[in-house]
């Protein structure tokens, strides 16, 4: 065969060449367009100065009630800035209302019961996102209708109970009661109905897998984010509680919110007092939080991108 058989290759034209060179230029334009970060105006820093503001403001107004005396605190209008008694007030606070040991108390409960409501409810949202079983939906159905119920309702049984077990004034009346909420159980069953692939349990039964290993191996890994954010709001909410633990405790083994009764006990009531005693019992929240408050909120950004 001759080179004059050949198909002749057509010559490019000025314009194909534009065309194409123009689309090669133009592609790194469209990607960094893509990839451009978008940054916020001043206005949306304003409004969250304004929130911020706004959220810190009951905080700094207890410890500027806490830094003033009593008259100070009932006059108007009253005081904005802080004043000299702080430390003295502390003291007070802590050795009237017995502070050293409620705090010991609150940790406890409020750490047991948190770190078992993860366990308990990370366990069972697994169970109702990823498991087959009977009677699957009407289960979670029940649980889920166990929060319409008041938990006033359930206070005189308990209490039977409590006084049954010999637990009367003692600390695992107030932590077994609460072990695990039906919020918990909820919130973990849609993160791992959203988070956690059908793949991956699959893929760990094919490998002979049983669930506790699933749980164990693929499942916490996934769930960590949720968990975190389970974990902070349920301490929080246990070291707040007030109505359970002022029935099943007495004074002499209090919890902080139940120490605080004592501060405003008496025919006139101290408020400098009264607030130094919330901002004793506030302090080792906001510590917790400035010191896991970045892993917890990095661990929810982690959880938004894998999923």
């Amino acid at each position: 065969m001759t080179t004059d058989s050949l198909p002749a290759r057509a010559e490019p034209r000025p314009g194909d060449v534009q065309k194409s060179t123009g689309r090669s230029r133009r592609r790194p334009t469209l990607r960094i367009r893509a990839g451009r970060q978008h940054h916020a105006g001043p206005l949306a820093y304003v409004l969250l100065a304004i929130a911020a503001l706004t959220s810190l403001f009951p905080l700094y107004w207890t410890m500027v009630a806490a830094s003033t005396d009593n008259t100070r605190v009932t006059q108007t209008p009253p005081p904005l800035l802080p004043g000299p008694n702080l430390f003295e007030n502390l003291a007070r606070a802590w050795d009237e209302a017995a502070m050293g040991k409620a705090m010991i108390n609150s940790l406890i409960v409020a750490g047991c019961i948190a770190l078992a409501t993860v366990l308990f409810a990370t366990l069972a949202g697994f169970a109702f996102a990823k498991l087959r079983f009977k009677a699957r939906n009407v289960l979670l159905m029940l649980v889920i209708g166990t929060m319409m119920v008041p938990p006033q309702l359930s206070v005189v049984p308990l209490f039977m109970m409590m006084s049954d077990l010999g637990w009367g004034q003692k600390l695992p009346a107030v932590i077994f009661p609460t072990l695990v909420s039906a919020v918990g159980v909820f919130f973990m069953r849609q993160y791992l109905a959203e988070a956690l692939p059908d793949e991956l349990v699959e893929a760990g039964r094919v490998d002979g897998a049983h669930s506790l290993r699933i749980f164990w191996s693929i499942v916490l890994p996934i769930a960590r984010p949720a968990m975190s954010v389970l974990f902070m709001i349920t301490f929080v909410h246990a070291w707040n509680d007030f109505f359970w633990p002022f029935i099943a405790l007495d004074m002499s083994n209090p919890t902080v919110p139940v120490a605080l009764t004592q501060l405003s006990a008496g025919y006139i009531r101290d408020q400098s007092l009264i607030m130094a005693g919330a901002l004793l019992g506030t302090l080792p929240l906001l510590a917790m939080f400035v010191v896991f408050g970045r892993q917890i909120v990095g661990g929810i950004m982690q959880g938004a991108v894998k999923g």
